[in-house]
Order: structure tokens, then C-alpha cells, then sequence
């Protein structure tokens, strides 16, 4: 006869029929990713930001700086290029430094301690949630630029996008980092043909120029002298700092290091500067096509500046039709996936805070394939949210964006900056430099943000961030309040020995097995005194009870102890408590026979009393509440399944 065992629940069925098989622990090892599916999996936030980042800064310029606006483009993006620049080579020595994820979090832990290192654990954990949010809103954009008929559907395209790409993350790290490697290399080449396209039809022919101040439906254009009138300093700032997003996700190698094979330090550099060149090669080149082709972007962010370009760069021709389409899907299919940068990166920066005892512990736990499966749910749930509250506008939720993740930046360059200084080893100073260069050219970009895009919603972060960090800190003191209470001195002595005296109390309903069962429990305790409980709320049912358990030969005597009001938690608190004081020196355990029915119908046909009243008496000092389970659903089973065996030896007989 074969062992049929534990019995799936219903949540274990659900999530074998959606992710598949569990993974054990030790094909943890089996998971890590080589170089070029780690490319793949973790760049796509950085590099697909290539399709909204030049028409962010544009949607600035052009209301007021007019068509000085093009002009404008290309210096700004360089500025770009040089904090690309500063940031990837300080991060290249954070992975280097520290192989474990956590990237700003870690360096601002080890060099400022773990309560300012809260400040990069706020910033991270902000920018993960927005990316969620903007990538697949941009990749909406992309299709319905291609397939207008879509317009109407633009947030439900969108949440189903996340929705999806969160069940495929929690299948696991190296079926999700396949599949999303090939969109990041289809988006490269199809941008890379695009810009070396452009480069040679304006070097022969010239490419065609769109008009901006007479397209229906474009951002406005300003009309006035460009420069002088138009481009305040401001202006000019807020388009910097639309720009700045851009630079989103670079960050994203450093929090997953340890999903990289062995050297991890070395592969991690590696992949962080092939990543930094493809994304200043992409950005440079469809910043110059813009300002070349004039292409602008829409009111109703319909269709996307990307997607005029490619327009402009291809033609109307049968294979210019063909390739626009191919530009326009593998577009939408690196910005669908493009967060899941975030789905990699914060689930393990959660775990990583969590286990400093600074976010909840559940954060810590790897799920059914051996990824951090609540940290996945948690982010999801959170950019479901933030979709919903802002229709998916890409507009709107660029002014959350660069706050965050700038802020991290500032303070991996600090901490680094602060370890060189320390360590003090070859070349020390030159990476002194990159690193406070890095650092204050964050700080620069945070101040910006915060100022020219406060109006426009980075209030919100603005005041969401100290408030989180606060947070942070408040949950490390109650953990630390907890363990202070459960530590024990190392000088002294552990007394295992039973307690003198032991009032042991079984709170009663009815006469079953469940009650039998703790009664049981109860005498194995060798209690000075054992005693049935039960609170009268029905006195007719609590008479009936009283002649049951005389006509049940034991020898426990049974309390009826009134209950007016109804309020069960209380009452056994306040027995508790008396049976203490009229006995002094002893120690209280309370038995709660529990019985557990099927996980669904079982809560809504059964309450939870056991578990309150457990609750209340463990608050009180020297009392322990012990819930005594007792199986119902495993029985009903065994029931059923008994006649089923008995006909069939029957039949053999």
C-alpha cells in the first residue's frame, strides 16, 4: 500500500499549474546567468529607455524655446553621455568591491552604516516601482503608434503587460532572463540599422524634414525668438532632467550580482560597460536623428517620436513599411520587458533590506523557483497602482522618475569616493575622483528634479521619500525591540528544568475527539493542575456540556466561567491573569483545541476563535498558549475513500 502523504492545497495546485515544477535549493546554483543572457535580462531598462528619452526633453523645449528646440537637443544629450560616463565607471568598481546585490545599498552600508544606507534603500525601491510603471507604459505607446485602433485600450494593454511579466518572473530567474535577452538584442539591431540608415541617407540624399509648426495634433511650438525669448534656464533644466531618465536601470547589474556566473565581479563589469556603450551609441544616435529630421512629439503622446523617425529614416516603401513595423515591435517588446530590470533588481535589494531587519522578513523567503516570489508580488501590486491612479501616461510619470534613482547614484559615488579614501590602494586617487565626480553630478541632477519638476509630481517623491526612510528605521527599531526581548545573556545560566509549578488550562466547547486530544496533551505535561475550561455564552448549551462531560469517566474538573458580553479574547485574558496572582511563582499553559478544515470552505464556514484567544494569553508574562490542531478535512478524506477500497476487495473476494 503506497503512502498517499501530504495532499496538494489549493495554492500549491495553482502555482504548480502556473510556474511549474518547485526548484529545490540546490539548483540555485543552475539558475545563475552567463554574460549574454545577464545583458539581456538586466540592460533592458537602460537601453529601451532610448525610445522616450530624447522626446521627454523635447516635450520641454519646443513649447518654449521654439525650433532653437533641435538645436538644444544635442548639447543636453551630451551632458547626458558624460553622467552615463561618470556613473557606469564608478559603478564598474561597485561590482568589483561588492560581489553580493545591493549595489548603492551595499557601499552606503559599509561606508555611512545602515541607517543613512536607508536614504539608496528608499531611492532604489521608489525608482524599481516607477520603471514598472513607465516601461510598459511607453511600450503601449509603441504599439498603438503602429496599430492606432488600440488607442482606447492604452491602460488595459498596459496592466495586462505587467500582470504577465510578473508570472513570468516567478517561474524563475533563468526562463525569464531568455526570453527577455532576445528582445533587448532585437531592439539594438533594429536601432543600430535605423541609425546607420539615417547617418547614410543624410550623407547621399538628406533625409526628409517634418514641419513642426503645422502637424495637427504635435506639441505646441513656440514662435518667439527660440533662445532669447523662449529657453529660460529653467526650461532648459527641466529638460535636462527629462533627459535624465534615460539613465534609469544602470543601476540594475549592480543589485543582481549574484545571479551572475563565477568570477561574478568580473562578468558584472563587464556586462555594466557593454551595456553603458550601447546605450550612449543608442541615445547619441536617435538624439541626432531627431534634431536632423525634425520629428516631434504628440499631445496625446500618439505616435511616439521613435516612431516618426523611423518613418522619416525608411520611407513609404514596401521594405520601409516592413522595417518601421519591425522597429515599432521590437520597440514595444524591450519596453514591455524592459521592467524587467525591476522584477530582477528589486526583489533582491528587498531581500538584502530585509535581512538587516529594516523591511519585513517574508521579503527574505525564496519562493516556489527559488525566487524572492513576495518581493515580485509586492512591486507588481504597487505599479498596478500606480498605473491605475495615472492612466498609464507616460508624461505623468516621468516626474517620479529620476528622483530615486539619482539619489542612489549619488550615494554609490560617496561610498565609494569614502572607501578609496580609506583603503587607500593602486591608483586610488583617480577612482577618488570618478566616484565624487559621479556622486555630485547625481546630487546636481536630484536638485534639478526636484526643483524644475516639482509642480509636475516629484512633490509626491519628494515627500514619499523621507517618509519611507522613516518608515525604514521605525520597522529596524521594532525588530531590534523584538530580539532584545528573545536574547539571552552569554554569562548566564539556562535553567531547562521543568517549573516548579504548572497550571495547565484546556478551554472546552463541546466533547469530541479534538477535546480528547487535548486533554491528552494536557496530562503529558504533568501539570500540578489540570483544568477544563469553558466560557458561558449559551447557558443551555454550556448545561448540556456540563452533563456530557459528568457522564465522561475522567477525573478533570470543568469551569463554567461566565461570558455576558460575548468577548471570548478578554475573558480567558483576564482568567489567566487571576488564576496567576492566586497562584504565585507558577507558570500558565493554556491548551486551544483547533480544529482545521479545508483552507477555502473552512473559512467561511469556521471562525478563528483559537487563534485570538491564543493571542490574548501569550501577551500576558509567565503564560504560554498552545493551539492543539486537530485534522477534519484529512478524516472526511479517509472517510470517503474507505468504501471505495472495501467494494473493491470485495470484488476481488
Amino acid at each position: 500500500m503506497t503512502n498517499p502523504g501530504i495532499p496538494l492545497s489549493f495554492s500549491d495546485r495553482c502555482k504548480r499549474t502556473f510556474l511549474g515544477k518547485p526548484l529545490t535549493t540546490d539548483q540555485l546554483e543552475s539558475e545563475r546567468l552567463s554574460n549574454p543572457v545577464a545583458l539581456g535580462a538586466l540592460s533592458p531598462d537602460a537601453i529601451s529607455s532610448t525610445a522616450y528619452g530624447p522626446e521627454q526633453i523635447m516635450l520641454e523645449l519646443l513649447p518654449a524655446a521654439g525650433m532653437a528646440a533641435f538645436a538644444l537637443l544635442l548639447p543636453i544629450t551630451g551632458v547626458i553621455l558624460v553622467i552615463l560616463a561618470l556613473v557606469s565607471a564608478s559603478y564598474r568598481q561597485v561590482v568589483m568591491t561588492y560581489v553580493r546585490s545591493g549595489g548603492s545599498y551595499t557601499v552606503a552600508r559599509e561606508n555611512f552604516g545602515p541607517r543613512v544606507a536607508q536614504v539608496a534603500a528608499a531611492a532604489l525601491l521608489i525608482d524599481y516601482v516607477v520603471t514598472v510603471a513607465v516601461q510598459p507604459a511607453a511600450a503601449t505607446v509603441a504599439v498603438v503608434s503602429a496599430i492606432p485602433v488600440l488607442r482606447p485600450y492604452h491602460l488595459e494593454i498596459t496592466l495586462a503587460a505587467v500582470v504577465l511579466i510578473c508570472l513570468v518572473n516567478l517561474r524563475g530567474v533563468r526562463r525569464s532572463g531568455r526570453a527577455f535577452a532576445m528582445t533587448t538584442y532585437a531592439f539594438v539591431a533594429m536601432i543600430a540599422v535605423t541609425i546607420l540608415t539615417g547617418f547614410v541617407r543624410e550623407i547621399i540624399w538628406g533625409l526628409p524634414k517634418y514641419d513642426p509648426q503645422h502637424i495637427a495634433g504635435a506639441v505646441p511650438v513656440h514662435q518667439g525668438g527660440g533662445l532669447v525669448m523662449g529657453a529660460t534656464v529653467l526650461i532648459v533644466l527641466r529638460a535636462f532632467a527629462n533627459g535624465g531618465a534615460s539613465l534609469t536601470g544602470i543601476e540594475a547589474v549592480s543589485n543582481s550580482v549574484d545571479v551572475f556566473q563565477k568570477p561574478e565581479g568580473v562578468n558584472a563589469r563587464r556586462v555594466i560597460t557593454v551595456m553603458a556603450c550601447i546605450l550612449g551609441f543608442l541615445l547619441a544616435g536617435v538624439a541626432w536623428l531627431a534634431h536632423v529630421t525634425h520629428a516631434v512629439p504628440y499631445l496625446d503622446e500618439y505616435p511616439s517620436m521613435l516612431s516618426e523617425i523611423a518613418h522619416a529614416v525608411f520611407g513609404n516603401g514596401v521594405l520601409g513599411h516592413v522595417l518601421y513595423f519591425l522597429v515599432q515591435a521590437s520597440t514595444a517588446a524591450i519596453l514591455f520587458t524592459g521592467c524587467n530590470t525591476s522584477f530582477n533588481g528589486f526583489p533582491a535589494l528587498a531581500s538584502f533590506v530585509a535581512e538587516d531587519r529594516f523591511l519585513p522578513r517574508p521579503l527574505t523567503k525564496r519562493g516556489h523557483r527559488l525566487v524572492f516570489s513576495n518581493g515580485i508580488l509586492l512591486l507588481a501590486g504597487l505599479a498596478l497602482t500606480l498605473l491605475v491612479i495615472t492612466e498609464a501616461k507616460v508624461s505623468a510619470l516621468v516626474p517620479f522618475f529620476a528622483i530615486g534613482v539619482f539619489t542612489g547614484f549619488s550615494m554609490a559615488g560617496y561610498g565609494m569616493a569614502k572607501h578609496h579614501y580609506k583603503q587607500r590602494g593602486p591608483g586610488w586617487r583617480s577612482k577618488f575622483v570618478v566616484n565624487v565626480s559621479a556622486g555630485i553630478s547625481s546630487t546636481i541632477v536630484v536638485a534639478i528634479f526636484a526643483v524644475a519638476k516639482f509642480t509636475e509630481g516629484a512633490w509626491l517623491v519628494v515627500v514619499v521619500f523621507p517618509v519611507l526612510v522613516f518608515t525604514l528605521i521605525r520597522l529596524n527599531k521594532k525588530y531590534r525591540a523584538e530580539a532584545s526581548v528573545l536574547e539571552m545573556s552569554h554569562g548566564a545560566d539556562i535553567d531547562l528544568d521543568r517549573h516548579p509549578q504548572l497550571q495547565v488550562l484546556v478551554f472546552v466547547d463541546s466533547v469530541d475527539l479534538a477535546e480528547v486530544e487535548a486533554l491528552r496533551l494536557g496530562y503529558g505535561l504533568h501539570a500540578d493542575e489540570l483544568t477544563a475550561v469553558h466560557f458561558v455564552i449559551d447557558v443551555d448549551h454550556a448545561m448540556r456540556l456540563r452533563e456530557r462531560w459528568d457522564r465522561f469517566e475522567h477525573d478533570t474538573p470543568l469551569w463554567l466561567i461566565n461570558c455576558p458580553d460575548r468577548h471570548l479574547s478578554r475573558a480567558a485574558h483576564e482568567l489567566v491573569r487571576r488564576v496567576l496572582s492566586d497562584h504565585p511563582g507558577s507558570k500558565v499553559t493554556v491548551l486551544l483545541p483547533r480544529r482545521t478544515f479545508s483552507p477555502l470552505l473552512g473559512r467561511l464556514l469556521h471562525d478563528r476563535t483559537a487563534d485570538k484567544m491564543a493571542r490574548a494569553v501569550s501577551r500576558i508574562r509567565g503564560a504560554t498558549a498552545i493551539i492543539v490542531p486537530y485534522d477534519i478535512e484529512s478524516r472526511i478524506t479517509a472517510q470517503d475513500r474507505q468504501p471505495a477500497s472495501v467494494a473493491r476487495m470485495q470484488t476481488v473476494t
